[in-house]
């Protein structure tokens, strides 16, 4: 039996690791709040339940995120509530067929150590080029709290994304500096599930399921199951992808049709919580309870406290996060001939998505193997 995780360490520092995903977290969930319109209660609900049972599984700082293509789809197209729960049901199903079946785990096996690197380094600097664009709606909260960042990135024992936050709250109200805004959010009671029509899981299927799934296998599975590996070695050996599909299938399955977002794991949101100071299932049990308190709070005052966080500060979280996720110590002992590779998985990654990076790192190192051997031949010869 693979150990798992450690046993739960409530300090300052679980806290301020916990805070760390918000730069990621709250944009896309209070985004789909206020365009999409979605009652905020089963939103945040959803998370907040998922987080603890990932805690509780885990025992790790596992991450808990929105899916991203889905709501990419509901900030600039109109989403019915059925169409949505839909799409959240058949992700679910699809993941826990990959992850009874273990053909998560075979896919997973096949993806080559080199392609691995292109595939943090490509989703690193997409997350900082968002970073960048939440730091650009206000620049001086942005630099300032980016500034304290990289100071107590010196002193490891302060809770440096609760200072920062801190900062960033204090000079978003001197200077006016922009949360997220939620004029047309208003707290409701959670949905009552009912039957889609054919018309509606059609389309869930075509818009939502099929560009969400590759950036599920890639990120939130593939990606989150080496990045654990990476930090906690012996006690992440029950962080695999088989149980990864699990958790996030099972999630989607029994939380969305109430009313909550499509959500996965996700390597980023790992980067950060682990850089900003989790090590246990604290952190994650941490914010799962400070998600369903805010679900719970009158007159949508949970919510409003969430999106007073100036974006620029969470920009400023997630620049550093993304640093964390890109530049690994399998990225700098890579061998010179794997370089083109992760280059070209990286750059495809970035230009396009996490699936596309890994067809095309696929197919770069298939090209490197041939090119070795054929070397390898001729030196030999």
């Amino acid at each position: 039996m693979a150990s798992r995780g450690q046993q739960f360490v409530f300090s300052v520092r679980e806290l301020s690791g916990a805070l760390g995903d918000l730069g990621t977290l709250l944009p896309l969930m209070l985004g789909a709040i206020a365009v999409a319109g979605l009652a905020p209660a089963p939103v945040l609900l959803g998370f907040g339940l998922f987080y603890l049972a990932t805690a509780i599984h885990y025992r790790l700082p596992i991450p808990v995120q929105p899916m991203k293509a889905v709501v990419a789809v509901m900030l600039t197209t109109e989403i019915s509530p059925a169409t949505l729960a839909s799409s959240g049901v058949l992700i679910g199903l699809t993941l826990l067929v990959l992850g009874l079946t273990g053909w998560i785990s075979w896919l997973a096996r096949l993806v080559p150590q080199s392609v691995l690197a292109g595939l943090q380094l490509g989703l690193g600097l997409a997350l900082a080029l968002v970073s960048l664009d939440l730091m650009a709606t206000q620049p001086v909260v942005a630099a300032v709290t980016a500034g304290s960042l990289v100071a107590l990135l010196f002193l490891p024992r302060y809770p440096s994304a609760i200072i920062a936050l801190t900062v960033a709250l204090v000079l978003g109200y001197l200077l006016g500096a922009p949360g997220i805004e939620l004029a047309n959010a208003t707290s409701v009671s959670i949905p009552v599930p009912s039957l889609p029509t054919f018309d509606e899981v059609e389309h869930a299927l075509s818009v939502l399921v099929l560009p969400q799934l590759p950036l599920t296998f890639t990120n939130a599975i593939l990606l989150t199951a080496l990045v654990a590996a990476d930090y906690f070695e012996d006690r992440a050996k029950h962080v695999t992808p088989a149980r990864l599909s699990l958790t996030s299938g099972l999630a989607n399955l029994l939380l969305t049709p109430f009313g909550a977002l499509p959500m996965c794991h996700g390597a980023g949101g790992l980067a950060a919580h682990y850089r900003f100071g989790a090590r246990t299932g604290a952190a994650p049990l941490s914010l799962g309870l400070v998600l369903i308190a805010a679900a719970f709070l009158p007159g949508a005052g949970g919510l409003a406290v969430l999106a007073a966080i100036p974006v620029a500060g969470l920009g400023a979280l997630l620049l550093i996060a993304s640093g964390e996720l890109a530049l690994t110590k399998r990225l700098f002992d890579s061998k010179p001939s794997c370089w083109p590779v992760i280059a070209t998985t990286a750059a495809v990654t970035l230009w396009a998505d996490p699936f596309w990076g890994l067809l095309a790192g696929s197919g770069a190192e298939l090209v490197r193997m041939v090119a070795v051997r054929a070397f390898r031949r001729e030196a030999k010869s």
